[in-house]
């Protein structure tokens, strides 16, 4: 049996493993790291560690440890009555703004992560306030960041864009970017019907004009209170010194990421250990509350596929489809394999590498190249809602309050969906018909 099919193997084990003997999956994909890599592919520790994920360790850390002290002052329940009011309290509207916020920071240029590192914690805080679906939630700002990923400024449309060119193949700007965005907002409709968004329309986040009036109604019937004695405000609509700050640091993060183009996670980390120096009680407990689960889990299924990758167990299962003598089975299966990859690894990376490896049947002419393309784009972008992405685990790192073991097979059996049916859409609408 080859190398790479080994590494196939072991990684289906460690699932297994981790499903049936509720271990942490991160722990055992470490100890698999270890072992094929030393064993197998004779990598030393130097090797292995080659693949740990240290950006995205740094920005899981830094975003949680940031919207941990933002909800220990306030912070995002102030937010939270913000958006309550934005939109006059119709809450089925909200995961709607949080598609639409992630989506236009991508469109201008920020990279998916960041934008969702921003907008998730403070959506899925909404989220636990309200009892809405966590994973109705996620998935709206991850596919509202998707669906903005490709427009012509992006970056992950200037990368994909720019491979097109490289490659000499025909390509179209515009049928990439709608491609992605009618896919994600096709996607997000039906997350939001089948996770209950329906029923929250007949909901309301606070009380109507009318059911304050007739609430006074009801107190000035009663009696009036004493007109000196201090009237309590509602929870999370004082603006205090510590949430006034913290709006600030949010503000900061945005600018530094999407101004600046720092680095999410280390930005995240500074901004909260300032607030933490100002404010030390209230950010305390801040450090616990840091996904360190999550972190784990991450990182070493990570560290494992960088060993997969470094053993060419990647670029094996990429070249067997493409010596494949029918083009459209090859191009449907070069769709499954960038959006399985990409599950678990770098997107655009994943793209990089397809793209190349379809140019010698797209120029047979036989399968249009804008078509494919964006079918590869799409397959390879749209499974960012798995747990093992970055986008998926800044979602489950940032929701409060849930089992996050639930809420982890809650994604990873999404993501599983995703990749299971969209590969499939995609080749068939914008491959078959034969478009570019």
């Amino acid at each position: 049996m080859s190398a790479e099919l080994i590494s196939i193997l072991v990684l289906a084990v460690v699932f297994v493993i981790a499903t049936t003997r509720s271990i942490n999956m991160g722990a055992l994909a470490f100890a698999a790291a270890f072992g094929v890599g030393g064993l197998v592919a004779g990598l030393d520790a130097d090797g292995v560690f080659a693949g740990f994920p240290g950006d995205l360790f740094v920005v899981l850390v830094g975003v949680t440890y940031l919207f941990a002290i933002a909800r220990a002052n306030g912070t995002t329940d102030w937010l939270v009555h913000a958006a309550i009011r934005l939109v006059r309290g119709r809450i089925a509207l909200i995961p709607w703004v949080m598609f639409a916020i992630t989506g236009a920071l991508t469109a201008i240029g920020a990279v998916s992560p960041a934008a969702v590192a921003i907008v998730a914690p403070i959506a899925l805080s909404f989220a636990a306030r309200y009892g809405i679906s966590p994973l109705l939630m996620g998935a709206m700002v991850v596919h509202g960041a998707q669906g903005g990923g490709f427009s012509p400024i992006s970056i992950y449309g200037s990368i994909v864009n720019g491979i097109v060119e490289r490659e000499n193949l025909p390509g179209s700007e515009l049928t990439l970017f709608l491609g992605s965005l009618v896919a994600n907002l096709l996607i997000a409709g039906i997350v939001f019907v089948l996770f209950g968004g329906l029923k929250l329309s007949g909901r309301r986040g606070e009380p109507s004009p009318a059911e304050q009036g007739s609430q006074q109604d009801q107190k000035d019937q009663k009696g009036r209170k004493d007109e000196h004695e201090p009237k309590e405000e509602p929870s999370g609509s004082r603006l205090t010194p510590a949430i006034g700050a913290t709006l600030a640091a949010l503000v900061a993060l945005v600018v530094a990421v999407l101004g600046f183009d720092l680095d999410a996670g280390l930005s995240a980390i500074t901004l909260a250990v300032l607030l933490s120096a100002v404010w030390p009680d209230t950010s305390r407990k801040a450090v616990s509350e840091i996904a360190w689960p999550t972190v784990l889990l991450i990182c070493g299924v990570l560290t494992y596929v960088g060993v997969m990758e470094e053993m060419g167990t990647i670029d094996y299962a990429g070249h067997a489809v493409g010596d494949i003598g029918i083009p459209l089975l090859a191009a449907l299966l070069l769709c499954y394999i960038g959006a399985i990859i990409s599950a678990f690894a770098s997107s655009v990376g994943i793209m990089g590498a397809l793209i190349p490896l379809a140019v010698p049947f797209l120029a047979q002419g036989e399968i249009g190249a804008i078509g494919m393309i964006t079918a590869l784009a799409i397959s390879a972008t749209v499974v960012d809602v798995s747990p093992f992405s970055t986008n998926g685990a800044l979602v489950l790192a940032a929701a409060p309050d849930v089992d996050r073991e639930r809420f982890f097979r809650q994604l990873m059996v999404y993501g599983g969906i995703v990749v299971a049916v969209v590969p499939a859409a995609a080749w068939l609408v914008l491959v078959v018909p034969g478009f570019g």
